[in-house]
């Protein structure tokens, strides 16, 4: 595929520029550990992240949304996580070029994340300052694959759907820009594999950032 023609790419982020997992998988352990419940291996916390905080507890937890004190090791992961949150957290490798190349090449760049808003922000400002547009979970958008995030960034972007393309490692990301009616590039480093990633329909792939640059 060639997406040259696009003016805007939007990324997901964690699985795509960050690899987040091992600061997620300890932040929701010690909110378990806490209150009382089995900690989760890195594996499974893998498969439990991409629908925010909330999805990631109740995929965690004994009994899920149905376990009474889920409210409460969800706040106790919130509190955790906006301290851990760029403990083990990194850049994947080569995505800092990618920004650059790609910025270079005049595309606008932008990032939409279930992650909660002032985690996003603030990850986005200490790794990606080159990227002016940085959209979280916040009051009044509903949470990835529902398009909300994605038409407040293109609006933001002040360009239409028809210039931007959207990149992301998981199923929700997929629906999340079928959703907004735009292409999705799904990467294969982050937290899915590719066959889970065709049985969501995705349809194009980049086994690295240095493939993906070949299709701009």
């Amino acid at each position: 595929m060639d997406f040259s023609n696009k003016k805007a790419i939007i990324f997901d982020l964690d699985g795509t520029l960050l690899d987040t997992l091992i600061d997620l998988r300890d932040s929701v352990n010690a909110a378990l550990s806490q209150n009382g419940f089995p900690e989760r291996t890195t594996a499974e916390v893998r498969q439990f992240v991409g629908n925010g905080l909330g999805k990631l507890v109740e995929r965690a937890i004994p009994d899920g949304k149905a376990n009474p004190l889920c409210e409460q090791v969800l706040a106790d992961t919130r509190k955790i996580y906006a301290k851990k949150s760029n403990d083990s957290t990194k850049p994947y490798d080569g995505i800092p070029a990618l920004l650059h190349a790609l910025l270079a090449k005049g595309y606008q760049l932008a990032v939409v994340s279930n992650k909660p808003d002032a985690q996003v922000k603030s990850l986005c400002k200490i790794y990606f300052p080159e990227i002016p547009v940085a959209v979280g979970q916040r009051e009044g958008f509903r949470l990835k694959p529902a398009p909300d995030s994605v038409q407040e960034t293109i609006r933001l972007l002040a360009c239409s759907s028809e210039d931007v393309v959207y990149v992301g490692d998981s199923e929700v990301d997929v629906q999340t820009a079928r959703n907004a009616g735009i292409p999705c590039i799904s990467v294969l480093w982050g937290f899915r594999s590719k066959q889970q990633l065709i049985d969501a329909g995705a349809d194009c792939f980049a086994e690295t950032p240095a493939e993906m640059l070949h299709l701009f």
